[in-house]
């Protein structure tokens, strides 16, 4: 998955996140660790490549496979929820009552599908 898209779906996750909270807050939904559980394993689904490992592999290579494959997709995931956290943190400082936390995210979503934060964009 490109980053961008890993970006996309993290915002994509926080923000059905938020809006299973609040509905459950407001009485409309279910906030059991359950519905909070299925959104955290569609996410890793979505992300998370698959990995074969030759059934004769030593403990090492199937360390070395799994570091490899997984590696790469953690370190973006990482990076986008953190690009996530800085920008609602940055907003929540400035004081923003203007906007709400979804409104941040989805400015970010805009800001991801301009290609603000492509790899190399600077």
């Amino acid at each position: 998955m490109e980053r961008a898209e890993v970006l996309k779906r993290v915002i994509g996750i926080l923000t059905e996140s938020q809006e299973i909270r609040r509905a459950a807050e407001a009485g409309e939904g279910d906030d059991t660790p359950e519905t909070e559980a299925g959104v955290v394993t569609q996410l890793l689904n979505e992300m998370l490549p698959s990995i074969s490992v030759p059934a004769d592999a030593s403990p090492q290579q199937v360390a070395r496979l799994v570091a490899s494959a997984l590696g790469p997709a953690l370190h973006t995931m990482v990076a986008g929820f953190s690009l996530a956290f800085t920008s609602l943190a940055m907003a929540h400082d400035a004081g923003r009552t203007d906007i709400t936390s979804i409104e941040v995210l989805q400015e970010l979503a805009l800001e991801v599908e301009a290609g603000t934060y492509d790899d190399d964009a600077d």
